[in-house]
């Protein structure tokens, strides 16, 4: 064991649990707001959310000793936003074309191969290049079945693979995770979920495919399906992947070249896409703007919560993977999955007396807890699937079907409709698999 003698930045005692209310208001608003009060929150969440991680900002660099620690999650959130936007930039100039009506089987297809999609473009990028097909595939039956489980598969379980797959993920690998660690440990997890949430589908799809009129000759034209335009994208989403691997294996003072490739490959993206491509995507810069900023106040705020973690874990009572699985999860479920994720990770290596912010530390302590980082960074992906306000893509896939007039659930049928007769005996089976 090591001993935790200070966290990144030279802080050598924990910040006062009160500094840890700006981060719960952030995470309350949110949760509540976009639910409440929708367009007065689309307008004004910058004066809710960026004064309050300004407040603990300051309080940091100027009172509490701490410039240096704010300076390294200034740099941890220039990563984290930059490898969103890049990916957001390059899936939107992908487009899939669809000709015809869906099947049971083809829409099992299409949600499969978003899981796989997701660990590539990320779970936001799979969920925006396939949810239109997707609509346009079942628009002539589409219920709300069709929006729940393709939020279980394509926007949160599937990611789970790789760190660029969903944001917690992706927030591990910034701390040290290796990259490859989340699929050499994750892969069988991944795997069954996956599997089980598709077979639960493709039951509840065919009875509902066998009631519906279907329309004859577009189903017999399925063999022309799909078209997929954009795939010079492909070169700059391999870029992208690439720079986030080599970013493991540069020292400290180059890995701004990580960044740097990343965003040559979202330029290089924009500007050789045909504005056609974007047109038909609705691409926009609106959704990346708005995670910048939400981020940018919660990267801040939540830097007192995860020091005081890392002194003060072992008075929360959670000991066990168990244990660790199900608060992790039950924190995404309700929160936004990425700060729940950091937040009982720093507990998990502060129970062993390692700092979140230290890769040395990352490095040890997974050598002999890694079971304990298996349960905290599975929950954190598949609970984000249990509510609306789990993960990002989950409000912008309701939103894009909701502007279809497609029928989707409303916050508490989606829970109990299909998060609870779903979701949850996939979880538990989770839970076994990763004590």
């Amino acid at each position: 064991m090591l001993p935790l003698l200070a966290v990144e930045g030279g802080l050598h005692a924990a910040p006062a649990l009160g500094w840890s209310v700006p981060f719960v208001l952030i995470l309350l608003s949110i949760a509540v707001f976009p639910l409440a009060a929708p367009q007065w929150w689309s307008k004004r969440y910058p004066l809710v959310v960026l004064p309050l991680g300004a407040l603990v900002a300051v309080y940091y660099v100027f009172f509490f000793g701490g410039a240096q620690r704010m300076l390294f999650t200034a740099h941890e959130y220039a990563a984290f936003i930059i490898l969103i936007g890049s990916l957001y930039v390059v899936a939107g100039g992908i487009h899939i074309g669809i000709f015809g009506a869906f099947t049971p089987g083809q829409n099992v297809l299409l949600l499969a191969a978003g899981a796989v999609l997701a660990n590539l473009v990320g779970t936001t990028g799979a969920s925006m290049i396939l949810i239109r097909p997707y609509l346009r595939g079942n628009l002539w039956r589409f219920a709300p079945l069709h929006v729940a489980f393709f939020i279980f598969i394509v926007s949160n379980c599937g990611g789970a693979l790789t760190p660029v797959g969903d944001p917690p993920l992706f927030l591990g690998y910034l701390k040290g995770v290796p990259f490859f660690w989340v699929i050499e440990h994750l892969w069988f997890k991944w795997l069954i979920a996956i599997a089980l949430l598709l077979a639960m589908f493709y039951v509840l799809d065919s009875r509902h495919f066998r009631k519906q009129a279907a329309p004859r000759q577009q189903i017999a034209r399925m063999r022309d399906w799909m078209l997929v335009q954009g795939a010079p994208n492909l070169f700059f989403l391999a870029v992208i992947l690439g720079a986030v691997i080599a970013g493991a294996y540069l020292p400290e003072h180059l890995v701004w070249i990580r960044e740097a490739i990343m965003l040559a490959a979202a330029v290089g993206s924009y500007v050789t896409t045909p504005k056609t491509l974007h047109e038909k995507n609705d691409f926009n810069f609106h959704p990346i703007v708005e995670v910048g900023i939400l981020f940018a106040g919660i990267f801040a705020a939540m830097v007192p919560t995860l020091d005081w973690l890392s002194f003060n874990a072992s008075r929360l009572g959670l000991t066990t993977p168990g244990g660790f699985y199900w608060a992790t999860g039950l924190t995404s479920s309700v929160l936004d999955n990425a700060p729940s994720y950091l937040n009982f990770l720093a507990a998990a290596m502060g129970l062993e007396g390692y700092s979140v912010n230290d890769k040395a530390h990352m490095l040890d302590w997974i050598a002999t807890h890694s079971h304990m980082l298996r349960s905290v960074s599975i929950a954190a992906v598949f609970f984000g699937a249990a509510t609306y306000i789990g993960n990002g893509p989950n409000f912008m896939v309701k939103s894009i079907c909701d502007h279809t007039g497609a029928k989707t659930p409303t916050f508490v049928e989606y829970i109990y409709k299909f998060t609870l007769p779903f979701l949850l005996p996939v979880l538990i089976v989770t839970y076994f698999l990763v004590r």
